[in-house]
């Protein structure tokens, strides 16, 4: 539907929305989501009020947070806890990743919970509810096909299928890589490729798949089931065969007006963050790109959720439109509800800044300056982005010789002799 509408010229609510949250014109968000360059997270099957959120060119870079249980720890409250986290601390989006407990529940209730654009991963369900009939390899296309047609009429926003893993790709893998294939979805469906001997469906059957998207208005977020999952492995051959399979599917989409955006790497070093950004752009005629991090180094484990902020910084300034965030407990368990808080918040930070070397909210940039200048607390707490983590961290050590000031510099506070020097008063 958005499609179809704005290329007649004719604006959405969602549009609308989109316009005024982000402080566009509105023929600028028509003009992107006929044109692919922007996406509209928004199923009409979806019951409960969401805000709609623009994906794309010359919008605010985008945090999507991961929750979802699994096999180890199925906890259905705390999913739905982590999903209500994530959007209080600012995420834009959330995806249910659950592979564990009754998948079914977590996703409704998730769906029903947060008044956000609601992914997931289709494959997972159809793998894992094989695997109870026989074997997670012996779930078939229709398999496949039925859980995405399942998660979309419960009204699920968007969905990541991994249709570039083709069977050509996949033969050739072998050993020729240090971490093989990282992306769940994508190992699933790269194994069902080589015990069958078959095309894998997504790829094979994609203009079905762009029937079952139009149907219910799903954005497609075209899965990076290659992506390097170690720096070892960064912009190798598999990663970019993959990115050019998109490319096509990109094309094949936005003929049949469907809303596909692209995901994208993964474990890179620092230096290949831009030029990856730059190449799907290229490749993919502006398709907004979706990116997990990028994860800029192997060793921090534990603080990937810096990692990621410092990878996701780069990625935004370069162009990318969507952060995928990560948490402290990446590559190590579970995220608990406090991983995704933290995770959620540094990957905000990270777009923020992207969105400030882009140009935008300069004028809050400049306003924090003069309000430093002032010492006027007050505004300072409103201006930041976490205005109660900034309350708290000063009511902590609070200033005992001079309360206009910090007790980082107290009665040396620079701003306050100088000015007063400045101002004859000293």
């Amino acid at each position: 539907m958005q499609v179809r509408e704005a290329r007649k010229g004719r604006a959405t609510p969602e549009m609308k929305a989109v316009a005024r949250a982000e402080g566009v014109p509105l023929s600028q968000v028509v003009r992107g989501v006929a044109e692919g360059r922007i996406v509209i997270p928004h199923n009409p099957c979806r019951k409960e009020r969401i805000r709609p959120k623009g994906i794309g060119e010359g919008l605010r870079v985008k945090v999507n947070a991961n929750v979802g249980s699994s096999p180890d720890y199925v906890r259905v409250e705390e999913e739905v806890e982590k999903a209500r986290v994530a959007q209080e601390c600012g995420a834009d989006a959330v995806m249910d990743l659950s592979i564990g407990g009754d998948l079914d529940l977590i996703r409704r209730r998730i769906l029903k919970e947060v008044s956000l654009p609601v992914g997931t991963v289709p494959i997972y369900q159809a793998g894992i509810e094989a695997s109870k009939r026989g074997g997670l390899l012996d779930m078939n296309s229709d398999d496949m096909f039925n859980t995405i047609r399942r998660h979309a009429k419960d009204g699920v926003d968007f969905v990541t299928v991994h249709c570039g893993v083709t069977r050509e790709v996949v033969e050739k893998l072998g050993g020729r890589r240090l971490l093989g294939i990282v992306s769940r979805g994508g190992a699933f469906l790269a194994a069902w490729i080589l015990k069958k001997g078959r095309e894998n469906p997504l790829y094979q059957e994609f203009d079905y798949l762009l029937e079952l998207a139009s149907e219910f208005d799903l954005v497609l977020s075209l899965g990076d089931g290659l992506r390097p999952g170690s720096i070892g492995d960064a912009s190798d051959y598999f990663q970019l065969h993959e990115l050019m399979t998109l490319g096509r599917l990109v094309e094949r989409a936005r003929e049949k007006g469907v809303q596909a955006m692209v995901e994208g790497p993964g474990h890179l070093p620092l230096d290949q963050v831009e030029w990856n950004v730059k190449l799907e752009k290229a490749v993919c005629k502006g398709a907004p790109f979706y990116v997990l991090g990028p994860v800029v180094t192997d060793l921090a484990a534990g603080y990937d959720h810096l990692v990621g902020a410092i990878g996701g910084a780069v990625a935004g300034m370069a162009g990318a439109d969507f952060l995928c965030y990560v948490t402290p407990s990446e590559h190590l368990c579970l995220p608990s509800v406090e991983d995704v808080r933290e995770g959620v918040i540094a990957t905000k930070i990270a777009a923020h800044v992207a969105d400030v070397a882009r140009g935008m909210d300069l004028e809050k940039e400049v306003e924090m300056g003069r309000a430093r200048k002032k010492l006027d607390w007050e505004k300072q707490f409103r201006l930041s982005l976490y205005p109660e983590r900034a309350r708290k961290i000063r009511g902590g050590r609070p200033p005992r010789v001079d309360p206009s000031t910090c007790s980082m510099c107290s009665k040396f506070c620079v701003i306050k002799f100088l000015g007063e020097v400045l101002e004859g008063k000293a």
